[in-house]
């Protein structure tokens, strides 16, 4: 019998995906306990309507990252620390710090996770952070740390 995984199972198959099973576990262990679907042509319909919601949804939130990308990279982040007189601050700027900064003077929450700050800032002036917005969408946002 011609069966549709509803749920991953270990060893037969994973979720979404088509395969022939013997007719005693498909009756009596897949359907039974909504594990799979049987392989009708409405099922196969319903099925290939969802794959094609699901990658409309993934490419709207590729477009979604490339705008944001685009936003950012006008943006700059102003972030007023204590500095001594050679121009090094008392501490450093995190990633966390440049989120609420962005949070509350540009409206943009982007989790502090996702900027990518190797080493956090601990000099006055302009600095470049790049920040991961999607698996495949990477921005910079420019920050620029003065005196306060």
């Amino acid at each position: 019998m011609k069966v549709i995984f509803t749920k991953d199972v270990k060893g037969k198959g994973k979720k979404g995906e088509q395969k022939n099973v013997s007719d005693g576990y498909a009756r009596n262990y897949l359907l039974k306990n909504n594990l799979a679907v049987e392989a009708t042509s409405g099922n196969l319909k319903a099925l290939e309507a969802k794959k094609n919601k699901e990658k409309q949804k993934a490419q709207e939130e590729v477009d979604e990252a490339k705008r944001l990308k685009d936003k950012l990279a006008n943006m700059t982040v102003e972030i007023k620390a204590k500095s001594g007189d050679s121009g090094r601050l008392f501490g450093s700027i995190t990633s966390k710090q440049i989120a609420e900064e962005l949070k509350s003077t540009h409206g943009h929450k982007i989790d502090k996770r996702k900027i990518e700050l190797d080493n956090p800032i601990r000099e006055m002036g302009y600095t470049d952070v790049p920040v991961k917005l999607h698996p495949e969408v990477t921005g910079t946002i420019k920050v620029h740390v003065s005196e306060k």
